[in-house]
């Protein structure tokens, strides 16, 4: 059985189809199916089931360019992964957080629950590897709330562990000091919005980034505080977290626990706070797992790699 999908010109066409047609390719290799292109128009043909996920791959791929969103063949392969795991290139979710004019979607059933927990709770813990989203789709949400009125301000933190959390020494001032350590974060913002409105919101302290060092004896009142790379607080400094959180504040903490960079002989705030923390109202531990993961295609293949190597080890 056939499906056909219809663009508006050649030139959306072509940049779906993405460089020397890979994700043509990628999409005939992945569903077993024909990919016929006649001028603006595609003809997907084979299995019934397979063709018409195919087609929701051209469609979602479609999407992207109609709402200005970003598009290489990398996105491409990400949506086409997503599709053959989970039978639809949203995760089977019309959950979707707005910024702007990104549009920003829960792309597998954890990240759904994840969002649906932010949405539903006042703290929420996110834990899981590299490259399922926690930082960012929690970005994501900080800026829709701030963009519809539910908070004035919004917090950004980590722990400057790199640093041991002792910035005097290092050259420049506050932002300079901490930048280096604080990027990711900033990757985020911008993906979202451009450059002139981060700094403004920067500058006017709407947005604040910021070491967890330098939350001490805060009180954050109307805001989305997200703390990032939790997994290398201690437990002293994930207590203080927790308790900066005022009226009228949502918090969510990120973090992977098989990604450590505190002593040997140091507790993780992370892990110890989820144990301590399970079953309290108004807290929810979501655990993302290498299904989740939106990044690269080999980025799932890389953590299951080394995932296969930590086990060898442990039973030898």
């Amino acid at each position: 059985m056939s499906k056909v999908v219809h663009f508006s010109s050649k030139e959306d066409a072509a940049a779906v189809f993405g460089p020397n047609d890979r994700t043509l390719r990628r999409l005939r290799e992945a569903f077993g199916v024909a990919v016929i292109v006649r001028d603006s128009e595609v003809l997907v043909d084979g299995d019934p089931e397979r063709a018409k996920h195919a087609a929701k791959v051209l469609r979602k791929l479609q999407e992207r360019i109609e709402n200005k969103e970003p598009l290489d063949a990398d996105v491409g392969d990400g949506i086409i992964t997503q599709m053959q795991r989970f039978g639809d290139a949203d995760g089977g979710t019309r959950l979707r957080v707005f910024y702007k004019i990104r549009l920003i979607v829960p792309k597998s059933p954890g990240q759904e629950r994840y969002v649906r927990a932010v949405c539903n709770n006042d703290i929420v813990f996110s834990v899981g590897p590299s490259g399922t989203g926690k930082t960012y789709l929690a970005v994501a949400m900080a800026l829709s709330a701030l963009r519809a009125g539910d908070v004035r301000r919004i917090i950004l933190a980590r722990p400057a562990v790199e640093a041991g959390e002792r910035l005097g020494f290092l050259p420049g001032d506050l932002r300079e000091k901490v930048n280096p350590y604080l990027r990711p974060l900033y990757d985020a913002l911008h993906d979202m919005m451009d450059f002139a409105q981060v700094q403004r919101y920067l500058d006017r302290d709407v947005i604040d980034i910021v070491p967890l060092a330098f939350m001490r004896g805060r009180t954050l009142n109307n805001s989305f505080i997200i703390l990032d790379e939790a997994q290398n607080t201690t437990p002293s400094q994930m207590m203080m977290f927790l308790t900066r959180l005022g009226l009228g504040s949502k918090a969510v903490i990120t973090g992977d626990v098989t990604q450590t960079d505190l002593p040997a002989d140091e507790k993780s705030g992370l892990i110890e706070s989820i144990k301590i923390l399970s079953g309290v109202r108004g807290i929810e531990v979501i655990h993302l797992e290498r299904v989740d993961i939106v990044r690269h295609r080999l980025v799932q293949e890389v953590v299951e790699a080394y995932e296969r190597h930590r086990s060898r080890q442990e039973q030898e």
